[in-house]
């Protein structure tokens, strides 16, 4: 029985990686198009062009090297120059479009582990951002972005409707949410930090527009009506995205999911590892955590050193079951 199961670990092994990538890519490209999305709201407001909105899109995305060296002194980035290197760059490894031509890339290596309907909505209109040149991408933002939105719903809907709960929907889960954590963290980043207001706009009608713009990026904005009703308070705000265990884009739901996804990983192998234990510290710290210590600290700081956290668990899940 023990052999069995070293065989069939190995036997895995060689679609794990590629199912983990799937479930990180397609993760990767709705994320940045609710990035874009954020940065387009924001920059819709008054006096934003001189603020640049856009730097602060590029640089929660990881991407500013790509934009005027990454020098945050240098001439304001603008939104066909995000579109350009965020959406239809092919060689921006975090570009929507090279996203999703990985996540299908991954997806035809491996198949015949996934059902019919899931590839399918990996298969059907890949190519559409390949046909596509910035100026059409720019004109029609927002409904582009809402077809990349969509296109990652239906995938993941077809996934968690029609696979078996088998190591294979594990490995493809565990690189979603893991990839999700990342990407509300940054979210976050861009308001907390990158665009901290000036003291006298704190609270005021800006204030309050780019706070409601990251509630209307993560989907949360009924939800989170749900829970605080009219108080569009920072502190609100960050509380539901960071500490909700309820909303399925918030940093301690991701974890919650990450632990149990590993959990599987760890109970089906018999035998746990690094991201075990990492995983399992960071949910505990995030259901201790209290709103106001992690603004007493820095929200942003806390945010740098999460996303660190989350840095460091992807690269000890590769040790553990790629490498």
């Amino acid at each position: 029985m023990g052999a069995e199961r070293i065989d069939d670990r190995t036997l895995l092994s060689r679609t794990a990686e590629n199912l983990y990538w799937l479930g990180r890519y397609v993760e990767r490209a709705d994320s940045t198009a609710r990035l874009i999305e954020m940065g387009h709201r924001m920059a819709m407001l008054p006096g934003s062009f001189t603020r640049d909105e856009w730097r602060s899109v590029a640089a929660a995305s990881g991407c500013l090297d790509r934009f005027d060296g990454g020098s945050s002194g240098g001439a304001p980035i603008t939104e066909a120059a995000i579109v350009r290197s965020l959406m239809l760059d092919i060689e921006n490894p975090s570009s929507i479009r090279t996203c999703l031509e990985r996540a299908r890339a991954n997806g035809r290596s491996v198949r015949t582990a996934l059902t019919v309907p899931v590839w399918e909505a990996l298969n059907d209109g890949w190519r559409r951002l390949e046909l596509m040149d910035a100026a059409t991408a720019q004109r029609d933002l927002p409904g582009v972005l809402d077809w990349v939105k969509g296109r990652s719903a239906l995938i993941r809907g077809a996934v968690h409707g029609t696979m078996l709960r088998n190591d294979g929907y594990h490995f493809l889960t565990l690189g979603g949410y893991l990839e999700r954590a990342d990407m509300t963290l940054r979210l976050l980043d861009v308001k907390s930090y990158v665009l901290l207001p000036e003291t006298d706009v704190v609270g005021g009608g800006r204030d309050h527009h780019q706070w409601t713009s990251v509630l209307h990026a993560t989907s949360a904005l009924r939800a989170y009506h749900h829970v605080y009703r009219g108080d569009y308070s920072p502190e609100t705000i960050a509380d539901f995205l960071i500490l909700n265990r309820q909303f399925p884009r918030s940093v301690a739901f991701c974890y919650l999911e990450i632990g149990q996804t590993l959990g599987a990983l760890g109970e089906g192998y018999g035998e746990e590892h690094d991201c075990h234990r990492t995983a399992a510290k960071m949910t505990e710290d995030l259901g201790r955590l209290r709103m106001g210590e992690i603004f007493r600290m820095g929200l942003h700081e806390f945010v740098l050193e999460a996303v660190g956290r989350t840095h460091r668990l992807g690269t000890e899940v590769y040790r553990a079951y790629f490498s």
